[in-house]
């Protein structure tokens, strides 16, 4: 069996430290955010890596190569399509940090619409105006080692991708529903003491369930679940939870879909269900 080898392992006896870089596309910067609260421990991680670039909070922008790319943001111009592959040629290890990056982000609703009316709406020079007609993940343009889901991400698992990276091992993050975070915090559950429509059966853990927590339903904030929990490259039962706010909540065909359709609705397991539903209207 072949040893993996670590991609930041250095080929030489240099001291010289991992670079990071964090670079922005179409995002609202929540998740460059979480980096900058991660504090104390960003103090830390100074000692363990160079930060070379990361417009957020530096002005110091130095080039490639870069050891580790965070990048947060979706592709909803022909220049961030081009600038992403620059990125991903660059790194060493990509990773995609929040639901912009990982499945468009909240503004890929425009998928299901016609953007040039849009356009024609809101702007007085819509042709000053050039942009893609969709909002897409990072994934469907260049290959990405890891995603990090959240909207935006949770530090602490931010933290722990970055460490795993440079410790020089696989990063692993909770694959389980946010159920067993309701569970873990003695939540009684949403959907059947309050009949909210809660996406937390289909939603992976790592917010530690603060909507419902505070007595709302969940929104899907990091992305549908996958993993141990269902299997193997099995996606969630969406279907089943579908027919449960239909049948059991009574909601009608178009609130079903509005319910998978939110900040991560351009995943692929909530993207299936909500246009199931939209057939049905």
């Amino acid at each position: 069996m072949m040893e993996k080898k670590d991609p930041l392992a250095k080929t030489d006896t240099g001291t010289q430290l991992p670079r990071l870089a964090a670079f922005k596309f179409a995002s609202c910067d929540g998740c460059q955010l979480s980096i900058l609260n991660l504090e104390d421990e960003l103090l830390v991680l100074g000692q363990a890596l160079d930060i070379v670039y990361f417009p957020e909070a530096s002005s110091k922008m130095n080039p490639g190569p870069y050891d580790i790319a965070l990048v947060e943001g979706s592709i909803t111009t022909k220049e961030d399509a081009h600038r992403i592959r620059f990125v991903r040629e660059q790194a060493k290890v990509l990773v995609t940090i929040g639901a912009c990056a990982t499945a468009g982000g909240i503004q890929a609703l425009r998928n299901w619409a016609d953007v040039e009316s849009f356009k024609q709406v809101v702007y007085p020079s819509p042709d000053y105006i050039q942009s893609l007609k969709t909002s897409t993940p990072i994934s469907e343009h260049v290959h990405v080692d890891f995603e990090l889901w959240g909207c935006p991400v949770d530090k602490g698992q931010l933290l722990r991708v970055i460490t795993d990276l440079l410790a020089g091992v696989q990063p692993r993050v909770p694959a389980d529903s946010v159920c067993l975070e309701c569970k873990r915090r003695g939540n009684v559950c949403v959907m059947v003491a309050k009949g909210l429509a809660c996406l937390g059966p289909v939603t992976r853990a790592g917010c530690g369930a603060i909507c419902p927590s505070m007595g709302r339903d969940c929104y899907g904030c990091f992305g549908p679940t996958e993993g141990a929990r269902n299997g193997p490259g099995l996606p969630p039962n969406t279907a089943s939870l579908g027919r449960h706010f239909h049948d059991g909540l009574h909601l009608i065909p178009v609130e079903v879909l509005r319910r998978f359709r939110g900040i991560n609705g351009y995943a692929d397991a909530f993207k299936q269900e909500s246009e199931r539903w939209e057939a049905k209207k």
